[in-house]
C-alpha cells in the first residue's frame, strides 16, 4: 500500500478531494513573519499597475498605427491618383513647338524677285504641296535651321521632323492617300523613276557646277537680296562677298561636292554637252503633250518643273548657254514649265514681289480707310449739330430783321 500512495501523483485524486470537500475550512495560518505581508501587497499592486499601463500604452500604439495606416495609404494613393489624372505634357524635339495638329511646316530657303526657291528640292516638295492640297505653312527661319541630316528642306508634322525631299513626298502621300502616281501603268512608273533620278542626281548637278563657278551670276541673276533673306543688318555689299568666298572658292564646300559627285571633274564644255543632252531627251519624252503622262500632272512634272524653272526664270541679262539651248531647242519644255507654274502658283506674282513665303494663306482683311472716315464724319456731324442749329437759328432772326427794317423804310417813304 505504501508503494500505490507514493505512485498518487500531487494532484490528488477524486476520492480524496471529496473528503476534503466536506471538511470545514480553516483559517489558514498567518506566515512566520507577518509584517511581510502588507508590504507585499502594495509591491504586487504596483506590478500590475505597470503591466495595465504597459497595456494601455500598447493599445494606444496599435490605435495609433490603425489610424496612420490608412493615412499613409491616401498619402501613396495621392500623387498615384495625380499622376493618373494629370499626365506630363508631351515633350517635341521640334523648331516649331506651338504647332496645329495636321499642318504641315516646310523649312526651305527664301523667296528671290524671281523664282519661289532657289533649291529645286525645296521648290519641289511645295510645288507637290500645292497640287495635292495639303494645307500647310512656310517657316520663316532665315536659312537657319537644318535637318537633322543637315538637309533644306525639312517638314514637321504633328511634332515629328521629316527631311530629303523624296522622303517627304513619300510619307505624305502614304500618310493622306495623295499619290499623283496611282494612275501610272508598272512601265510607267519605271520611266518616271529613271527619268527623276536624271533630273536629280545629274541635270541639277550640273546647275551647281554653274553657281559654284558663277556666285556673282546667282546674286544678279535671280536677283537676290541677301539682307532679306538672312535677316541680317550687314549691308548687301558685305554680305555678297561672303557668298561669293562660300560658293567659289575651289577649297570649299561647293566645289568639294562637285569633285565628290563626280560631274567637277570635267570641263565646263563637257558639262554643258551633258546638259544639253539631259534636256533634248526630257523633250523627246514630253512631246506635244501638256504633261509626261497625258493630260494630268505626276510626281515626273513636279521634279521636271521644280529642276527646269531655276533654268528659265534666271534674268535674261546673264549669259547661260544652257537656258538659251532650252528656249530655243526645247520650246514644249518652256510650255510645260508655264503650265505648271499657272495650275500651282496661280500667287506667283505676289511671291516674287513681296516675297512673302505664305501668300497661299488668306490674310485678315485690313480695316478700310473709307470706313474710319465715314465714321468720323458720322461722329463731327453728331458733335456739331447743336452748332448747326444755332447757326440757322441766327440766319433765321437775321432774314427777320430784314424784312421789319424793309417794311419800315417803304412806310417811311409813302409817308413822304
Amino acid at each position: 500500500m505504501a508503494s500505490e500512495v507514493a505512485q498518487i501523483p500531487a494532484e490528488e485524486t477524486p476520492a480524496v478531494a471529496a473528503e476534503k470537500s466536506e471538511e470545514p475550512e480553516k483559517p489558514a495560518a498567518p506566515p512566520a513573519d507577518s509584517s511581510a505581508a502588507p508590504a507585499a501587497a502594495p509591491a504586487v499592486e504596483k506590478v500590475e499597475d505597470a503591466e495595465s499601463d504597459k497595456k494601455d500604452e500598447a493599445g494606444k500604439q496599435d490605435k495609433q498605427q490603425d489610424n496612420e495606416e490608412p493615412k499613409k495609404e491616401e498619402a501613396v494613393a495621392a500623387p498615384v491618383a495625380a499622376k493618373s489624372e494629370a499626365p506630363p505634357a508631351q515633350k517635341f524635339n521640334v523648331h516649331k513647338t506651338n504647332f496645329e495638329k495636321d499642318i504641315i511646316y516646310l523649312y526651305q530657303f527664301s523667296r528671290t524677285p524671281l523664282l519661289p526657291s532657289l533649291s529645286p528640292y525645296c521648290l519641289k516638295v511645295e510645288t507637290w504641296l500645292r497640287l495635292v492640297g495639303l494645307k500647310y505653312e512656310n517657316v520663316d527661319h532665315k536659312m537657319r535651321f537644318r535637318s537633322k541630316k543637315g538637309q533644306l528642306p525639312f517638314i514637321e508634322l504633328n511634332g515629328e521632323e521629316i527631311a530629303d525631299s523624296a522622303i517627304i513626298i513619300k510619307e505624305l502621300s502614304s500618310k493622306y492617300e495623295k499619290n499623283l502616281d496611282s494612275g501610272l501603268t508598272a512601265e510607267q512608273r519605271n520611266v518616271s523613276y529613271a527619268t527623276i533620278a536624271m533630273l536629280e542626281n545629274h541635270l541639277i548637278w550640273i546647275i551647281f557646277y554653274w553657281r559654284a563657278k558663277y556666285p556673282d551670276n546667282v546674286l544678279k541673276g535671280y536677283k537676290v537680296n541677301l539682307q532679306h533673306a538672312l535677316g541680317l543688318r550687314l549691308p548687301n555689299s558685305i554680305l555678297n562677298f561672303f557668298f561669293k568666298i562660300t560658293f567659289g572658292r575651289k577649297w570649299f564646300q561647293g566645289t568639294k561636292k562637285l569633285k565628290a559627285h563626280g560631274i567637277g571633274v570635267h570641263s565646263a564644255e563637257e558639262i554643258e554637252e551633258f546638259g544639253k543632252n539631259d534636256l533634248k531627251v526630257l523633250s523627246e519624252m514630253l512631246d506635244c503633250k501638256p504633261f509626261f503622262f497625258g493630260d494630268e500632272p505626276t510626281t515626273l512634272d513636279v521634279v521636271a518643273f521644280a529642276v527646269l524653272s531655276q533654268l528659265h526664270y534666271l534674268s535674261k541679262d546673264i549669259a547661260y548657254p544652257l537656258r538659251d539651248y532650252m528656249t530655243e531647242k526645247c520650246p514644249n519644255l518652256i510650255g510645260h514649265v508655264s503650265r505648271m507654274k499657272d495650275k500651282c502658283f496661280p500667287d506667283w506674282d505676289e511671291i516674287c514681289t513681296k516675297l512673302d513665303l505664305n501668300a497661299h494663306i488668306p490674310k485678315p482683311e485690313p480695316e478700310t480707310k473709307e470706313g474710319k472716315e465715314g465714321g468720323e464724319q458720322e461722329k463731327s456731324n453728331e458733335q456739331e449739330g447743336p452748332e448747326g442749329d444755332k447757326i440757322e437759328k441766327e440766319l433765321e432772326k437775321d432774314k427777320s430783321n430784314e424784312k421789319e427794317s424793309t417794311e419800315e423804310n417803304k412806310e417811311k417813304e409813302e409817308t413822304k
